[in-house]
C-alpha cells in the first residue's frame, strides 16, 4: 500500500517513470539497512588497508596509488557515517528539547552529503531520505570501480609480504673509529668488573642499553665486549644476536656453540635439553652474555633461560641491547643504561672519518660538514650514513644543495637510515602506527603532552574501544608504550604521581620519520610567500601564516582536512578572512587548534560537525564562544588555555552531549569564567579541570548541585567560589562522595573584602558539609576563612598523599594531621594568625592519645612552611615536667613514653620554612629525622 501511494506520489509530480520510481522507493524504504551494510565495509576497508600496511607489501606506483584512492575512499565514507550519526543526535537534542528538528544546522558539503534527519523515531520528510539514500547508492558505486580498478591492473596483496631486513651483528668491530658515549662505556665498565653486594646476591646480574634505533647501543657494547679489562675477568665471553622473532631453540643454540664450539652442531630441537646443556656447560665459569637486540616482551620465553643460566660464578653478567625499556624491567634488570644523543662535535668527528678521503678536501668542505653533522642531530647512524653518501660528492654545490635542502630527500640517505626506524614501526600494532605518525603534524622540538596527545588521537578516532575500558585509559596505554619503544624522548615526569610521564619531545629524526611516512597526508606551511604546496590530499595541515604569504585561497582546496594548526603572531584583514572562510570549507575537521590573535569566533563554526577536539592557546583573544558553538554535537574536548581573557561559556553547553574534557588553564584565583545552568547534565564528562560557582544573585549561573550527576569524572577537580555557596543542602546535592574515580580535589575560597563573622560562619559550616571523594589523594583548601577546621572532617580523607593549606587567614592552630596515614607532601602557607604549633598539630595533645600511636607523620617526605609572619613557637613532644623526665629521645628519632615508643616523621627528606621570620627554634625530632637530607630556613 506504501509502495502504491509513493508510486503515485512520484508519478503526479512528473519527475520519473514508474520504473525508475520503484528504485526510489528502495531508496527511501532501505535507508537504514544501506546505512548499515555502509558500515560494514568500511570496517572491510580499513582492514584492507591494515594488512597491506602489514605485509609491507606495497611496491609498485600503481599499487601505491590504488591504495591512496581506497583510502580516500575510506575517509569519504566515515565522514558520511559520521554526518548520519551526527544528525541522529541533533535530532534526538532537539525532540528532548521539544523542538522541530533543526535540518538547517546539518548542511554539509555539497557533492559530499546533504541535510537530513535519518532516524525513523524523529519527524522527517520524503526529500531528506531521497537525498540520503542517492548519496549511499554514489559511494558504493565508486567503491565498486575501486575494486574494479584493482582487479584491472592486477594488484595481489596475498603475495609474500615483503620482510624488512634485521641486520645481523657480531662481536668485532674497530675501537678506533668509535668515539662519544665515554661517560656510558665507563659506567658499564665499571658494573661489568666491579665486585659488591650485588654480585654475592646472584649469580648473574643483568644490565640493560635501552635507546632507540641508531643511538650506537651495539657500538658501545662491541666496544666494552672487547676491552682488555673485560677479556680478562671473565672466563667465557658470548655474543648473541637475538632479533626478531626469538626463537629460543636458536638462542639457546647459539650460546652452546658460542661456550664450547665442539657442540654447535647439536641436533637436539627440544628447548629442555638445549637448556640442560647450557646449565652444564656454564657450570663452575664466570661468563659474560650479550644478548644483542632483543624485541620481545613475552617474558615467558626468557625466564627459561634465565634459570639456565643461574648456574655461572658468581659475577657472571649479562648484557641486553634494546629500543624498549620494557624489555629491560621484564628481563630483571639490576642496572638501565639509557643513551641520550651524541654532541655535534662528535657527530662531526664520525662524519669526517668516513666523508672525507684526504686532507685537502676535509678543509674544502669543513663548513659544509659540520652543518651536516649538526643535522643528524646526534644519531651516530646518521652520521655514518650520511658521511657514506657524501663520500663521493666533491662540489661544494652538491653538499651545500643538501645542506639546505635536507638529507631525508637523499633516496640513499633513506633506505639507510630508515631501516632501523622501520623496524621499530612495523613492530607496533596499526592503531598505534596512526597514533605515532599523527605526531608529524606538529613541528619539531614541540614538547608533547602525554594528555593532549591523547585527547588528539582519540579525536581522530584512531583509538579503538575494547569492553569495559574507558577509551582514555587504552590511549594512555598506547603513550606509554610508545614512550618505552624510544619513540619520545626528553620526558617530563610528575614528582608527585610516582613518576609518571606527562610531557616528552621527539628526535627531530624520529620526527623526520614520522613526516616520511605521512608524506601524502600530513603538510607543513610555515610562512612561506608563494604557496607551493598542492595541499589537495591532505588530511593534517599545520599552518603558519605570515603577512607576506600570497594566494591564500589555494589552502581553501584541502577540503579534507582532519586536523588544523592555525599558527600566527599577525593582526590583519588576510586572517580573520582566512578563519571565517576556513569554516565554510574544511567540514571536515576532527581536530582545531587555534593559536593566533583573533578576537571573535565566528558563528559559521557550526559548519563543523565532525569536530571532536578544539584547543584554544593563550595566543587567542576570545571572549566568549557563540551560541551556534553548542551545535557541534560531536565534540569531545574544550581545552581553552587563553584564560586571562576568556570570560563565559555559551547557555546551551547542555547540548554537548558527547564533551568529555572541558578544560580551563587557570592557575589565577581571580579568573572566573561563567559557567551556564545545565553543565550538569553533561553526565559523560570525565576531565572537568574547573568548575566555578556563579554569586547567589546570578540566575543564569551555575551552582554546585550540578555536580550531582557528573559521577565520571577524573584526575583532579578544582572549585572555585566556594564562598558563594549559601545552603550546605547544596554541599550534599553535589554527591562528591559518588566521584569515586577523583584522585585530586581544590576547594578555593575567594572574598573580594574583609568578612565578617557571619561569612566565616558560613565557610565553616560549607566546607564541613562536604562529603569527599572515597580515594582522594591530593587535597588543597584556598581562601576559606573559617577559624578551624575539624579533624574528624580531614581525617576521614585517610588516602591522602598531598595536602595543602593556603591562605586561611583566620585559623589560629594548625589542624591535628599526624594521623594521616599516606601523606606524603604537607604545604601550609599564608595562616597569618598562627602563633605556636604544638602536640596538637602531631595529633597526640595529651597523654591519653599518646599511648594509642607509635608512628606521627608516618610516611610524610616534604613539608613546607611559607608566609606564617607570626609564627613564634614549635614545640613538641613536651608538656608538664614530670612527662618530660619520663620521655627519652633516642638514635632513631623516637620519644619513649614507656610503655610506648613514638616515631615521628620517619621517613622526611625535605623541610622549609620561607617567609616565617618571628619563628625562633624547630623541635628536636624534626632536627633529628633520620632521612632529612634537605633543610631550608632562610635566614637563620
Amino acid at each position: 500500500m506504501a509502495d502504491t501511494l509513493l508510486i503515485h506520489l512520484f508519478k503526479t509530480l512528473g519527475s520519473i517513470t514508474g520504473q525508475i520510481a520503484k528504485q526510489e522507493i528502495k531508496l527511501l524504504v532501505g535507508v537504514e539497512e544501506e546505512v548499515q551494510k555502509l558500515q560494514d565495509k568500511l570496517r572491510h576497508i580499513k582492514a584492507m588497508l591494515d594488512d597491506a600496511e602489514e605485509r609491507h607489501a606495497v611496491k609498485q606506483r600503481t599499487e601505491k596509488l590504488w591504495l591512496e584512492q581506497l583510502q580516500g575512499q575510506y575517509y569519504e565514507i566515515n565522514d558520511f557515517l559520521d554526518t548520519w550519526n551526527s544528525a541522529r543526535i541533533r535530532a534526538e537534542i532537539e525532540k528532548e528539547e521539544g523542538k522541530p528538528a533543526d535540518t538547517k544546522a546539518l548542511v554539509v558539503v555539497k557533492k559530499k552529503v546533504c541535510s537530513f534527519v535519518p532516524s525513523p523515531s524523529c519527524c522527517f520528510n520524503l526529500p531528506q531520505r531521497h537525498d540520503v539514500g542517492h548519496m549511499v547508492r554514489k559511494l558504493n558505486e565508486k567503491l565498486d570501480m575501486i575494486v574494479q580498478d584493482k582487479a584491472t591492473f592486477g594488484i595481489d596483496f596475498n603475495r609474500q609480504p615483503e620482510v624488512v631486513e634485521r641486520p645481523t651483528t657480531t662481536s668485532f668491530v674497530d675501537v678506533s673509529h668509535i668515539v662519544g658515549h665515554d661517560r656510558h662505556r665507563d659506567e658499564l665498565l665499571r658494573n661489568l668488573l666491579g665486585v659488591g653486594s650485588q654480585e654475592e646476591r646472584n649469580s648473574h646480574c643483568v644490565i640493560s642499553l635501552v635507546g632507540m634505533g641508531g643511538i650506537g647501543k651495539t657500538t658501545l657494547a662491541q666496544l666494552v665486549y672487547n676491552h682488555p679489562d673485560v677479556q680478562a675477568h671473565f672466563q667465557k665471553r658470548m655474543w648473541i644476536c637475538v632479533s626478531d622473532p626469538f626463537d629460543q631453540c636458536k638462542v639457546a643454540k647459539a650460546i652452546i656453540n658460542e661456550v664450547d664450539p665442539r657442540h654447535g652442531h647439536l641436533d637436539d630441537t627440544e628447548l629442555q635439553t638445549l637448556l640442560c646443556k647450557i646449565h652444564d656447560l656454564i657450570k663452575d665459569k664466570k661468563f659474560f652474555l650479550i644478548l644483542d637486540d632483543v624485541w620481545t616482551e613475552d617474558s615467558q620465553k626468557w625466564e627459561p633461560f634465565k634459570l639456565a643460566l643461574e648456574n655461572g660464578v658468581h659475577g657472571s653478567r649479562i648484557l641486553v641491547t634494546t629500543r624498549k625499556q620494557r624489555v629491560a624491567k621484564i628481563i630483571g634488570s639490576a642496572l638501565t643504561i639509557n643513551l641520550k644523543e651524541l654532541s655535534d662535535e662528535y657527530c662531526w668527528m664520525i662524519f669526517s672519518k668516513i666523508a672525507f678521503s684526504n686532507e685537502e678536501q676535509r678543509k674544502y668542505l669543513e663548513d659544509l660538514g659540520k652543518k651536516l653533522a649538526i643535522k643528524c642531530k646526534g644519531l651516530p647512524l646518521a652520521a655514518k650514513i650520511l658521511g657514506s653518501l657524501m663520500r663521493d660528492k666533491r662540489s661544494r654545490e652538491q653538499w651545500n644543495m643538501i645542506s639546505e635542502n635536507g638529507m631525508w630527500e637523499l633516496e640513499d640517505f633513506e633506505k639507510g637510515n630508515l631501516a632501523p626506524l622501520l623496524l621499530s614501526y612495523y613492530d607496533l600494532p596499526s592503531t598505534m602506527r596512526r597514533c605515532f605518525s599523527y605526531c608529524a603534524v606538529f613541528p619539531k622540538d614541540y614538547l608533547f603532552s602525554r594528555e593532549q596527545l591523547v585527547l588528539h588521537w582519540m579525536a581522530q578516532g584512531y583509538i579503538e574501544s575494547m569492553k569495559n575500558m574507558e577509551i582514555e585509559l587504552i590511549a594512555e596505554e598506547y603513550f606509554e608504550k610508545l614512550a618505552m619503544c624510544s619513540f619520545f624522548q626528553d620526558f617530563k615526569k610528575d614528582e608527585n604521581s610516582d613518576g609518571k610521564i606527562i610531557g616528552c619531545k621527539m628526535h627531530d629524526i624520529v620526527h623526520d620519520f614520522a613526516q616520511f611516512i605521512t608524506k601524502n597526508e600530513s603538510f607543513k606551511i610555515d610562512g612561506d610567500k608563494k604557496l607551493e604546496i598542492d595541499c589537495q590530499s591532505a588530511r593534517h595541515l599545520h599552518l603558519k601564516i605570515s603577512k607576506e604569504m600570497q594566494c591564500l585561497e589555494s589552502i581553501y582546496r584541502a577540503k579534507n582536512l582532519r586536523t588544523l594548526f592555525l599558527v600566527s603572531r599577525e593582526r590583519d584583514y588576510k586572517f580573520k578572512m582566512l578563519l571565517s572562510n576556513s569554516f565554510h570549507h574544511f567540514k571536515c575537521l576532527r581536530t582545531l587548534i587555534l593559536d593566533c590573535p583573533i578576537e571573535k569566533l565566528p558563528d559559521a563554526v557550526e559548519n563543523l560537525i565532525h569536530l571532536r577536539c578544539l584547543l584554544i592557546s593563550e595566543n587567542v583573544k576570545i571572549v566568549e564562544l557563540p551560541e551556534t558553538f553548542c551545535n557541534l554535537c560531536n565534540l569531545q574536548t574544550l581545552n581553552i588555555v587563553n584564560i586571562d581573557c576568556f570570560k563565559k561559556l555559551p547557555q546551551g553547553m547542555s547540548k554537548l552531549i558527547n564533551l568529555r574534557c572541558l578544560i580551563f588553564h587557570d592557575d589565577y584565583y581571580w579568573s572566573n569564567v561563567v559557567f551556564p545552568k545545565g553543565i550538569g547534565k553533561l553526565i559523560g564528562l570525565r576531565t572537568l579541570s574547573t568548575f566555578n560557582i556563579s554569586d547567589k544573585d546570578d540566575r543564569e549561573g551555575c551552582k554546585l548541585g550540578e555536580l550531582k550527576n557528573l559521577n565520571q569524572l577524573r584526575g583532579t577537580l578544582k572549585i572555585k567560589g566556594m564562598q558563594n555557596v549559601v545552603n550546605v543542602d547544596e554541599d550534599h546535592n553535589a554527591q562528591l562522595k559518588e566521584k569515586i574515580h577523583l584522585r585530586g580535589l581544590e576547594l578555593l575560597f575567594f572574598h573580594k573584602c574583609e568578612v565578617g563573622i557571619s561569612k566565616m560562619e558560613n565557610d565553616v559550616k560549607v566546607l564541613n558539609a562536604l562529603e569527599p571523594p572515597p580515594y582522594l589523594q591530593y587535597l588543597k583548601i584556598e581562601g576559606y576563612t573559617g577559624n578551624t577546621i575539624y579533624p574528624d572532617w580531614l581525617m576521614s580523607w585517610t588516602t591522602l598523599k598531598k595536602l595543602q593549606l593556603f591562605d586561611c587567614g583566620n585559623l589560629e592552630h594548625l589542624p591535628s594531621l599526624g594521623q594521616l596515614p599516606f601523606l606524603e607532601v604537607l604545604a601550609i602557607s599564608g595562616l597569618r594568625k598562627v602563633k605556636k604549633v604544638g602536640d596538637e598539630f602531631l595529633g597526640i595533645e595529651d597523654s591519653k592519645n599518646k599511648k594509642a600511636y607509635d608512628i606521627i607523620f608516618p610516611k610524610l617526605k616534604s613539608l613546607q612552611f611559607h608566609h606564617l609572619y607570626n609564627w613564634e613557637e614549635w614545640v613538641g613532644m613536651g608538656g608538664t615536667g614530670e612527662e618530660e623526665e619520663e620521655e627519652e629521645e633516642n638514635n632513631d628519632n623516637c620519644i619513649v613514653t614507656n610503655p610506648i615508643i613514638i616515631k615521628i616523621m620517619p621517613c622526611l627528606q625535605s623541610m622549609k620554612t620561607l617567609y616565617c621570620f618571628r619563628l625562633k627554634s624547630l623541635p628536636d625530632y624534626l632536627l633529628t629525622a633520620p632521612s632529612l637530607k634537605e633543610l631550608e630556613i632562610p635566614g637563620s
